[in-house]
């Protein structure tokens, strides 16, 4: 699903290579294309409030409102205040996991064997609540703020069992997902495998970030329309700018 929209050419370009982190205020009225460049890649990201950062991303709130436990175009990612950080207007994935959340160090060593930064420099085995937080630490944020985050790329469904399972290969090189913001939002994200990802061997893949400014908020109305709770989201966040 795509939205139809007018771009004036692109802002900026970045690439955040695997195991690498970065954090920005996304500015009301841009758009930000997170391109997964290679295929199998993983993105962990946060949102809050650039203005207000105790206001964040909900993710039970973001699926509850939206009767789904996928999210795609058509979407938006709630704060906890019941405003959109962002909306969600194309999408060439198709499904994004809510549920796994980010590895610990201990997690990972666990999981990859040591990779200590004494035996490979750049190359060591980084970890997601690590890099989450050396991000948010820039902003004046520290552990009791990192809560919940969304995994771009990733697909874990749930059998009948209720046990979640990692599906291999939901993401395809070139694989594209597009966030619109209402309003200025904090991005913090990391670039690692999934905590469910089976590859036993440690190869985070790189992603590319595109800043573009939108011609005209029209971009927004598949999401705005898509459920009637998402007409009043966008109402709660213009409500901030009168």
């Amino acid at each position: 699903m795509t939205a139809s929209l007018t771009l004036r050419p692109s802002l900026y370009d970045e690439t955040v290579p695997g195991g690498g982190h970065t954090s920005f205020v996304l500015k009301r009225g841009q758009l930000l294309r997170i391109t997964d460049l290679e295929g199998g890649a993983n993105v962990s990201l946060l949102l809050l409030n650039a203005a207000e950062k105790s206001e964040r991303l909900n993710l039970p709130d973001s699926l509850k409102g939206q009767h789904t436990a996928k999210l795609t175009a058509g979407h938006c990612l709630y704060s906890d205040m019941g405003r959109v950080l962002a909306a969600i207007t194309a999408d060439t994935c198709g499904w994004h996991d809510s549920f796994g959340g980010v590895l610990s160090a201990a997690e990972v060593q666990e999981k990859y064997g040591s990779g200590s930064y004494q035996a490979l420099r750049n190359g060591f085995f980084r970890n997601g609540v690590d890099n989450l937080l050396v991000e948010m630490g820039k902003w004046n944020l520290g552990l009791a703020d990192l809560l919940m985050c969304l995994n771009l790329f990733s697909k874990v469904t749930v059998d009948g069992d209720g046990c979640l399972h990692f599906q291999p290969d939901n993401s395809k090189a070139g694989d594209y997902i597009e966030l619109y913001a209402p309003m200025d939002t904090l991005v913090v994200l990391t670039a690692l495998q999934h905590p469910m990802d089976p590859n036993p061997v440690y190869a985070p893949k790189p992603v590319q970030l595109n800043w573009s400014k939108v011609e005209s908020d029209g971009i927004s109305v598949l999401c705005r329309t898509s459920r009637p709770e998402n007409g009043r989201g966008f109402h709660n966040t213009e409500r901030l700018y009168i």
